[in-house]
C-alpha cells in the first residue's frame, strides 16, 4: 500500500487505465496513509471514507475510461471549495455544520474526469493566514518537520500531497496561498491566471484576487490537473471564455537552452535568508549551465505591494463576509434578544481573531472619508504593479524568484506578531494583484535547516503552458528535496 502512495499522479493514472491498479486499491492505500500520518500532521478536516470507497467501486465496475484523464485517482480538496453532500467549513466555526447542495466548478471538473475525492483539507479560516494556524479546528504540521508550519492558507492541501495521502489537491491562492505552502512543504503549486479557472463554488475572501489551482508532487502532475479544472464557466462572470491548452503535450515545448529568465532584483534584498539565497543562486547557476539566459529586471513597486494587497484584500473580505450574519445561513447564536444581538453574537462567536481583524480593517478603508485615501490609492498602485510585471515580461520568457524569504518556521513562533506574519507573503502577493500565473516548485534544500526551498516562475496572462514547460525542464536538472519520512 505504501508503494502505491509513492507513485506520482501520472504513474498512478497510467496504472489505473491499464488495470494494473484498481480504483479501490488506490483509494484504500491513500486512506491507510491518512490513518498513519494524520495523528502527526492533521491535514484533513473531513474524510469521506465511505463515499470515496463507494465512488471507487463504481468506477471499477464501469472499467477504465481513456476519456477521463484522472480515472480512479484519489485527490483531496481545500475546505474553501464547495462539495455536494460533504461538509464545507472554510476552516471557520461560523460554517461548522454547512453542507453544500452543489459542487464548485473545479470539483465538478475533477469528478467528471474520474477523480475520487477523499475529503477536505484543513486551512486558515476563510483563507486568512500564512501558516494554517488560523484554522478554527486544528493546526496542520509540515510533513518534513512536524514542529514547523506547512504554510498557508492551503497548508492542509500541501501537507496532504507531500505526505502521500493523495496524488493531488486543489487549493486557492489569494496572496500566495498555493505557492507558499508548496514551497515550505517541498511540492509543486500553481496559481493560474485570474479567470483561467472558475471561482464558482469557492467561498470568497478577495474576489478580485482568489484563484483555484493544483498542488502536486511534480510539474507534469500539475499540468494534468490544470488541464482538467481549467475552462470557461458561464456561472462566473470573471472566467475567461477561451479554450484550454493541452498542458501535458506542451511540457517539452520550452527547453531551458535559449530561455530568457528575468530575475527581479527586489526579490533578492535584505529580507532574504542566507540559506534561501544560497539555494536560489545554486538553482540559477544550474539553469545557466543548461543554456538559460538570466536577465536582471526591476519591479520598483514591490515594496508597496504588501500595503496595497492588504488594503484591497481586507476591503473585499469585509464585503464578502457581511453575508455571514446569523440569518441566512451559518452559525446562529442562541437565546438572542433582538436583531442587533443576533448579528453581533453570531459573528462574534463564529469568526476567529484574524478574520475579525481583517473585517474591521476592511470596513475602515471603505468607510466614508477614508475610501479615497486608502482603497482608491491602493487600486491605483495595483495598476502600476501590473504594468511593471508586463513590462518586465516583455523582455523575458518568464520571471524567476524566491517564494518565501525563509524556510518553514516553528509552529507558534509568529502568531503573536501579525505584522511579521504578513511580511512572509512579500514575494507572492504582488502576482495576485497583477492577475498573472505563477508556478512554485522546489529547487533544493537549505543547508542550515534541511528544509525545502522553492522558487516561482511568473508568466504572461494565460501562459501556463510555457510556465509548466519551463518548470518541467528545470525539474529535470535541479536538486530534489527527497521523500517524506513519516
Amino acid at each position: 500500500m505504501t508503494e502505491i502512495c509513492s507513485l506520482s499522479l501520472t504513474q498512478a493514472a497510467q496504472a489505473l487505465q491499464k488495470k494494473e491498479l484498481s480504483a479501490v486499491d488506490a483509494v484504500t492505500a491513500c486512506l491507510a496513509r491518512m490513518d498513519a500520518t494524520e495523528p502527526r500532521i492533521a491535514a484533513m478536516l473531513t474524510v469521506d471514507r465511505e463515499g470515496a470507497l463507494a465512488a471507487a467501486a463504481a468506477l471499477d465496475k464501469e472499467g477504465p475510461n481513456p476519456a477521463k484523464p484522472l480515472w480512479g485517482v484519489p485527490v483531496t480538496v481545500k475546505d474553501a471549495l464547495s462539495t455536494k453532500g460533504l461538509r464545507t467549513t472554510a476552516g471557520s466555526r461560523i460554517l461548522e455544520n454547512y453542507t453544500p447542495f452543489y459542487d464548485a466548478f473545479a470539483v465538478q471538473q475533477l469528478r467528471e474526469a474520474g477523480a475520487v475525492i477523499l475529503g477536505k483539507n484543513n486551512m486558515d479560516e476563510f483563507t486568512m493566514g500564512s501558516t494554517t494556524e488560523n484554522s478554527s479546528y486544528q493546526t496542520t504540521r509540515n510533513p518534513r518537520d512536524v514542529n514547523r508550519v506547512p504554510g498557508g492558507s492551503s497548508g492542509g492541501s500541501a501537507a496532504s500531497v507531500t505526505a502521500g495521502q493523495c496524488f493531488a489537491s486543489l487549493g486557492t491562492d489569494t496572496g500566495g496561498s498555493i505557492r507558499q505552502p508548496a514551497s515550505l512543504c517541498g511540492c509543486v503549486g500553481l496559481k493560474p491566471t485570474y479567470g483561467r479557472v472558475s471561482r464558482y463554488g469557492v467561498i470568497a475572501y478577495g474576489s478580485s484576487l482568489d484563484q483555484v489551482g493544483p498542488l502536486t508532487r511534480s510539474v507534469e502532475d500539475c499540468a494534468r490537473v490544470l488541464g482538467v479544472i481549467a475552462g470557461h464557466d458561464q456561472r462566473d462572470g470573471t472566467c475567461a471564455p477561451r479554450p484550454v491548452d493541452d498542458y501535458v503535450t506542451a511540457l517539452n515545448s520550452k527547453p531551458l537552452k535559449g530561455a530568457r529568465l528575468g530575475i527581479p532584483k527586489e526579490f533578492f534584498g535584505e529580507g532574504l535568508a542566507p540559506e534561501v539565497r544560497a539555494v536560489c543562486q545554486n538553482a540559477m547557476s544550474i539553469a545557466q549551465a543548461q543554456g538559460a539566459e538570466l536577465v536582471e529586471v526591476s519591479l520598483p513597486h514591490t515594496d508597496a505591494a504588501i500595503a496595497t494587497y492588504y488594503i484591497i484584500a481586507m476591503a473585499e473580505a469585509s464585503s464578502n463576509l457581511a453575508r455571514f450574519d446569523g440569518v441566512r445561513y451559518g452559525r446562529r447564536a442562541a437565546d438572542i434578544k433582538n436583531l442587533e444581538d443576533l448579528y453581533v453574537r453570531s459573528r462574534t462567536e463564529g469568526f476567529g481573531q484574524e478574520v475579525k481583524r481583517r473585517i474591521m480593517l476592511g470596513a475602515y478603508v471603505l468607510s466614508s472619508g477614508y475610501y479615497d485615501a486608502y482603497y482608491r490609492k491602493a487600486a491605483q498602485v495595483r495598476r502600476l504593479i501590473r504594468d511593471e510585471y508586463l513590462a518586465a515580461l516583455d523582455k523575458c520568457d518568464a520571471l524567476w524568484a524566491p517564494v518565501s524569504p525563509v524556510p518553514a518556521w516553528n509552529v507558534g513562533s509568529l502568531t503573536a506578531d501579525p505584522l511579521q506574519m504578513y511580511l512572509m507573503d512579500a514575494y507572492t502577493l504582488s502576482l495576485n494583484l497583477a492577475g498573472l500565473p505563477g508556478l512554485s516548485m522546489p529547487v533544493g534544500v537549505g543547508a542550515e535547516s534541511g528544509l525545502p526551498v522553492g522558487m516561482q516562475l511568473f508568466g504572461k496572462a494565460f501562459a501556463e503552458g510555457e510556465l509548466l514547460s519551463l518548470g518541467h525542464a528545470l525539474e529535470q536538472v535541479l536538486p530534489g528535496v527527497g521523500a517524506v519520512k513519516l
